[in-house]
């Protein structure tokens, strides 16, 4: 039994996300920097997983870092999960939508702002809720 309190199956993922969305938030697949259509969005409103619609980040929490992906100082309270991930060589930590498991991206310690923290997060991994 999963952790999550939205399940589906691989296959009812795939079909609602579309491939692109799939691969990034079901397969932790990363967009291209400078592509993704939030990178320089800074309208009011709230950041929510693009696979179950959990709110996961406040526009005002969000910043230009310049690393060509969305960047949030801080997440909503108990809506992101954070895991240790090994792949590429290195250590980092992934973050995933707390409700669901998808994909976000990852959080660093190297925020310019008071949290000292930056979430990026590829911009097919959430929608804009106005």
């Amino acid at each position: 039994m999963s952790k999550y309190t939205v399940q589906k199956t691989e296959a009812q993922w795939k079909e609602e996300l579309g491939e692109e969305r799939y691969k990034i938030l079901r397969e932790k697949g990363t967009e291209r920097p400078f592509t993704g259509d939030y990178n320089l969005t800074f309208e009011e409103g709230t950041y929510a997983c693009g696979a179950c619609k959990n709110s996961l980040f406040e526009s005002n929490s969000k910043f230009d870092s310049g690393c060509g992906w969305p960047s949030f100082d801080q997440s909503i309270p108990g809506r992101v999960e954070y895991v240790v991930d090994k792949t590429l060589g290195m250590e980092r930590t992934e973050i995933l939508c707390a409700s669901c498991g998808s994909h976000l991206g990852h959080v660093f310690n190297d925020g310019p702002t008071k949290s000292g923290q930056r979430y990026c997060v590829n911009s097919l991994s959430v929608d804009l809720k106005k």
